[in-house]
This record gives C-alpha cells, structure tokens and sequence, in this order.
C-alpha cells in the first residue's frame, strides 16, 4: 500500500506533501523493521520509540509516523496521538478485518477466560472456524501463539485478525481488558457481540477508583456502535445480577440481553443443585425450561455459562446444540483444575487473584469440604495493594489452614507483600511461608484424606517473576511433584 493511500484514512489536520514510498508493512518495535516498513514511535511507560527512529530507518524504514519532528532521511509524518494513529492505520492496511468476522468480545473482572473458552467450545462444535484471544494464548483455527497482554495492542490484534482470515476463521472471541479500553488498543475492532462477566475490585493500581474501573468496561458497550442493521445486528450481554450492568445498558445502542440468577434475566438460572463433580440447573428462556448438568463447579460457573449461551443463541445457534456443547466441556486450564495423583485429599489450582474471585471458589469449596480447607495464596507485586489484606481475609474466613506466600512479587520485596496481606489477616490459623513451592508442599504434606487444598492466583500460569527474572513455575507440576514425593 502507497503511504498517500494509508495516510488518507488519518483525518484533515494530519497534512502531508511528501514522497510516496510504498509501505509493506507498519512496526512499533524497531527490531522487527524490514524494508518499506511505517515506523511508529509509540511512548510508553519506560520506552520511547522516538528514540529508536534513527535505528528503525537504518533497518529500512520507508517512513516514520511520530509525534514531534524528528531528523531523519525518510518522510515524517506528525500526529498528536500516535497510539491512536497506530489503531486506524493498522485497521486500514489489514483491510478492517473485523468487519469480514463475527467478533465476540467479553470484558469483566473474572470469568473472561472460561467464557471464551466455553464460546470458542460452542462455535467449533457446529463447524465454524474460530480464533481465540485471551489470557492464556492466542488460537488461531488449531495453533497457539504465546501473548504478553490478555488483550494485545491494535497493531497486533489486527494482524491477528487478517491471520485468522487468512487461515479461514470467519468467528472470533477475545477476552477485552479494561487496560486495553482505557489505552484504546481495540479502537478499529467492530464487534458483533459485547459480554459482560462481572465488576469486582481489581487493577486500582491502574485505574485508582472504583468509578474510573467501571467507566473503562463501559467503552466495549459504547463501542458496539450506534446504528441498527439487521442483517448484522449487535448484541450486549448483561449481567443481572451486577449493580454495574445498569451503566453499561445506558452505554449502549446495541440489543441488550442479560442473563443471570437472583434477578429476572432474559436467560435465567434456577434450581442450581451442586456436587464435588458438577452442577445441574434449569435454563428459562421465553418461559421455557431446558435442563442441563455441567461438569464445571461452583455458582461463578452458572454465570459464565449462562453468558456462553447468550453469546451462541443469539449468534443462532439452537439451546439443544449449545447445551449439548457446553455439557461436554470437561474444564479450562487453570480453572478450578483439580490435581490428582492418586492421594486421598482434593488439590485445586485455580487463578482467582481478586478478592472476589478467592471468595467465589472458597464458597463453593466450603459446600462440599469434609474436612480441612488449606488455602495457599499471595499478591502480586507492582499490583493493586488495597486488595492484599482483603485477599488474606477472606482465606481466614473460608479456610481451616491458610497459608500466605508469593506469587510474582515482581520489583517489590516479598516480606513486605505479605506484611500488608497479613494486617486483614483474622485469627491465629494462618501461617506465611515465602517460598511458593515450600508453602505448597508443606500444605500437601499436612493433608489428610477428606481435605481440600486450593492452590490460588496463579491458575495456568507456568512462571514466577522475581525481581526482573522470570522463573518457570507451574503450581499443578509442584503440587504434583510433592504429592508423589510424598
């Protein structure tokens, strides 16, 4: 593509008279450069890319787009925002992905990563081609591509996208970080479907209130667009049962449809029956009522099933295809995952990192406990502090032994981390062990048979960061690994 061409979808007041070099392909990174590249300088928190303009074009830059002049032997083109700029140009040179696919986006505090799943699940089992965008990995059609952020930046979501039209995916589902909204990394993504899980509190060290949160989620809504098509039209899932949902109803022009179990919903949950094996209930839809019986566990698992359905129905697919689907999924990675290497007591690893979150599995933990419930978790480090000693109470509360420790303490000391989980800390049953593997296999080796122990924050995740470096740590292969040893 000519960069005249490109630089038209940019508006009047970012004029340009230069040369016309032919651009194949636009970077952020100067490293990844090649011959007729657009350099974008972006300015992030610690890197300036402004200043790895000069190497950019020694790697064969054909331009650079930046916000301030700079020096250079190839044309400059200024823009006041060129986050923004990088959003637009790189919808335009992949040619607007989006609009080519059925775009599924689902944004809350927890949930986002099995209700993907449990989407991505429903679509493949009726033949459609999906790509999958989230925490754990990117999948397109049935590779795996490893990410850095739950939601990448736009340069990298809309290469994503062509990829997946490339390889013949014509449906794809992303899990959309408030990051992502705030920082405008999905700008130029049209989305079909908008799913909303639930607000609890997380990431105030990123967006300092409560308020400033909820607004951030809100962008997904807004974003649906404000014209009617029915022949594509948009869809927003709300949660009834979440005090935020009535926010984001008035953020949108989009068809709303809401879901839940205490509150009336469009699909609504009723006659929830709980087992250390799975969960049955009744959907009602237009006052009629579909049995089904999953093998995930807990009332947070209702609601993100409860959205997956919502999201497919209607996407038009039929309840008895989707129920089918959804009754079928055995569990996601890192999920409420049990670890069992034949010892008579429960290992759960799960990523509940929130207050919230912790809360949800340890209820639905404490329904079917016997015995013990030893309760291993930690914060993590340059996070959100004001959750610490919300998360140790709450393993007070719920769990018989709970035991603090690391978990990606990252720049900060870990001593001091769990010196702030420690002040919510209630009682005197808890105990702080640093070291994540050693507070793991001391909880292993205390447990008897009837026990349960939850391994909790870090779910799927195969590292731990301390300091600048990361290690490899798989809570599944240590608690393994001490059970047999044991």
């Amino acid at each position: 593509m000519k960069l005249h061409d490109l630089l038209q979808h940019l508006h009047l007041l970012v004029p340009y008279q230069g040369t016309d070099p032919e651009i194949t392909s636009i970077e952020n990174d100067n490293r990844k450069v090649q011959k007729g590249s657009l350099f974008i300088c972006i300015k992030g928190y610690t890197v300036d890319g402004h200043d790895y303009a000069e190497s950019a074009v020694n790697n064969g830059a054909a331009a650079v787009l930046a916000e301030r002049a700079l020096a250079l032997s190839v044309p400059v083109i200024i823009v006041k925002d060129a986050t923004r700029a990088m959003a637009v140009l790189a919808d335009a040179f992949y040619n607007h992905p989006t609009k080519k696919l059925h775009l599924i986006g689902i944004t809350g505090t927890n949930g986002k990563t099995t209700t993907s799943h449990l989407i991505e699940k429903i679509f493949s089992d009726v033949n459609r081609s999906t790509g999958l965008i989230g925490t754990m990995y990117t999948k397109i059609g049935s590779q795996k591509i490893e990410t850095k952020n739950t939601t990448p930046e736009s340069l990298i979501l809309q290469k994503g996208f062509q990829q997946m039209l490339d390889a013949g995916v014509d449906t794809a589902i992303m899990e959309v970080s408030s990051h992502a909204l705030h920082l405008g990394r999905v700008h130029g993504c049209d989305y079909d479907i908008a799913v909303f899980t639930n607000l609890t509190q997380d990431h105030l060290d990123y967006h300092k209130t409560m308020d400033d949160y909820r607004h951030a989620k809100s962008l997904l809504f807004s974003q649906l667009g404000n014209s009617f098509d029915v022949n594509k039209p948009k869809f927003a899932i709300l949660n009834a049962d979440d005090s935020a949902s009535e926010m984001y109803r008035k953020s949108t022009a989009a068809h709303v449809v809401t879901y839940g179990i205490d509150n009336e919903a469009d699909f609504h949950a009723r006659n929830i029956k709980m087992t250390s094996a799975g969960t049955s209930f009744e959907i009602v839809l237009k006052e009629k009522s579909y049995p089904i019986n999953i093998q995930l566990i807990g009332k947070f698992s209702v609601y993100n099933v409860l959205a997956s359905i919502a999201a497919a129905f209607v996407s038009n697919i039929s309840m008895e295809v989707i129920i089918e689907s959804i009754e079928s999924v055995k569990g996601v990675d890192g999920r409420f995952e049990l670890v069992n290497a034949g010892q008579e007591f429960t290992v759960i690893v799960d990523y509940a990192h929130t207050p919230d979150s912790l809360e949800n599995v340890l209820k639905t933990i404490r329904s079917f406990a016997k015995k013990r419930v030893f309760v291993i978790v930690g914060c993590g480090g340059d996070r959100d502090k004001t959750k610490r000693p919300l998360m140790a109470e709450i393993a007070c509360r719920y769990g018989t032994d709970p035991i603090f420790t690391s978990d990606n303490p990252r720049s900060e000391d870990p001593i001091a981390i769990l010196g702030d989980m420690e002040n919510g800390a209630t009682g005197e049953n808890y105990i702080t062990i640093p070291d994540r593997k050693e507070a793991i296999v001391n909880a292993i080796n205390q447990a008897a048979e009837g026990d349960v122990i939850l391994i909790a924050g870090k779910g799927h995740e195969t590292y731990q960061i301390i300091g600048s470096n990361v290690y490899d740590f798989d809570d599944r292969v240590v608690a393994r690994e001490a059970i047999e040893e044991r």
